[in-house]
């Protein structure tokens, strides 16, 4: 978390911005039914969003100390009533309604990624389909049509030869799935994502496929075993900050800022044209709409990877652990984990040690851990143990504004006075504009 801040206002004296007037907000006449709408979600056979584990993941959060818990997760085993199909995320929400952001995208991303992945593969089934009829039209003819409707169906469904047709049609779902998302969090009355937003790393794994989309700052990591069979990392997403070439020249190319503070020297922000606000410390997330003409998009970054003999597990996590934890720390604890039950948990409960180690004045962040591992023989490296009950702190799960304490000061750091209980290393919404 860490990413608002307005140098011009004093404390309590947001810069005052012009909300564009967009299209009617979805308002919900009855909240009872969206109550057992989600009650249904949350009742779906091999759907985790809790704290606990299963044979083949494992997943913790914890509440770190600046407020609200406004991170995340999800497992979905069987995902799309497929049975070697996996859907995992984890979210990192940030601003008022943070934690009601990244709840609604963990609960209708996967729903929306799923309808689309059906959509796309109807849409080949029937190109295939028209192929096989003008292949089977041209077995009399002199064969070059034969050749012309194999390029044809190759072009229209687009296949990569690096990699196969499920990486191509999940790759056009992630990106759809994704606009979709971000468009219905602009429709939403009852959350206002003007100032508020969410990271997203999620992945896809089908068979030994694995396709991830990401958006923000968090993170993926493989644990695989180098030649000498030691556990090593490799990083398979890029956190999507402003400072990089890429997205800090599309931020300026649309007139949004891109700097970091003289206190944070380390921490790029994007800032709106002509006010020193919000100060958003990622190029990309789902919401935070006070920046979308600006630069922010929610577009994500697709990647592939075929699963190897080697490679062990994936961790999914949010910033809470890697601003404290290097990549190779991470799967060298959760690979020295004795049983897998227990991994992400032994994973925030390090980070959290690491946390008052390094930033002894500093607020523990919010951390959130999906480990998914990718065999489902738990005694090749882990001490087999029947699966246990992880007891977990309260996680506030409820849809409120509770832990919201307002974000009304101008600089990047809490006075410890403020509460006695140390200061905020990095803030990632700091000062909203004021509508009008």
């Amino acid at each position: 978390m860490g990413s608002c801040y307005s140098i011009e206002s004093r404390p309590g004296t947001p810069v005052r911005v012009k909300k564009k007037k967009g299209p009617k907000r979805i308002v919900s006449r009855n909240s009872s039914f969206d109550f057992r709408k989600e009650e249904r979600l949350h009742r779906i056979p091999g759907r985790m969003f809790l704290n606990g584990s299963s044979e083949i993941a494992s997943m913790f959060t914890q509440q770190g100390k600046k407020g609200t818990n406004q991170d995340a997760m999800i497992v979905w085993e069987n995902f799309g009533s497929r049975k070697d199909t996996v859907f995992c995320g984890v979210f990192d929400g940030h601003g008022p309604y943070g934690h009601m952001v990244a709840k609604r995208v963990r609960d209708s991303l996967p729903l929306r990624l799923c309808a689309n992945w059906e959509g796309n593969n109807m849409h080949n089934e029937q190109v295939l389909r028209q192929v096989s009829l003008n292949t089977f039209g041209s077995l009399y003819s002199d064969g070059s049509s034969f050749i012309f409707a194999d390029e044809e169906s190759r072009a229209l469904v687009d296949v990569d030869e690096k990699h196969p047709e499920t990486y191509q049609t999940l790759k056009d779902s992630f990106l759809e799935a994704f606009k979709v998302m971000d468009k219905e969090l602009r429709m939403y009355a009852n959350i206002d994502c003007f100032c508020s937003g969410t990271t997203a790393v999620t992945l896809v794994k089908q068979g030994k496929d694995v396709i991830i989309g990401n958006v923000g700052d968090s993170r993926a990591v493989l644990g695989t075993r180098d030649k000498n069979n030691l556990i090593t990392a490799v990083q398979l997403t890029v956190d999507l900050k402003p400072n990089l070439p890429a997205e800090e020249a599309r931020i300026r190319k649309c007139k949004g800022r891109v700097f970091a503070l003289r206190d944070e020297p380390e921490v790029a922000r994007v800032w709106l044209p002509n006010n020193n606000s919000p100060g958003l410390a990622m190029a990309r997330a789902f919401g935070d709409f006070c920046l979308k003409d600006f630069g922010l998009i929610s577009v994500p970054e697709i990647s592939f990877r075929r699963i190897t003999g080697e490679d062990e597990f994936i961790v999914l996590a949010t910033d809470g652990i890697w601003d404290v934890l290097s990549n190779d720390e991470v799967v060298k604890i959760v690979g020295s984990c004795p049983t897998r039950s227990y991994a992400a948990r032994t994973l925030v409960e390090t980070a959290v040690k690491a946390w008052r180690l390094k930033y002894p004045t500093s607020k523990v962040d919010d951390c959130a851990v999906v480990c998914l591992f990718l065999d489902s023989n738990e005694s090749t490296t882990y001490t087999t143990k029947s699966e246990v009950n992880i007891p977990s702190p309260e996680q506030n799960d409820k849809d409120d504004l509770s832990g919201f304490n307002g974000l009304n000061r101008s600089g990047t750091v809490r006075t410890a006075s403020e509460d006695g209980d140390g200061v905020s290393r990095v803030n990632t919404l700091l000062t909203m504009p004021r509508f009008k």
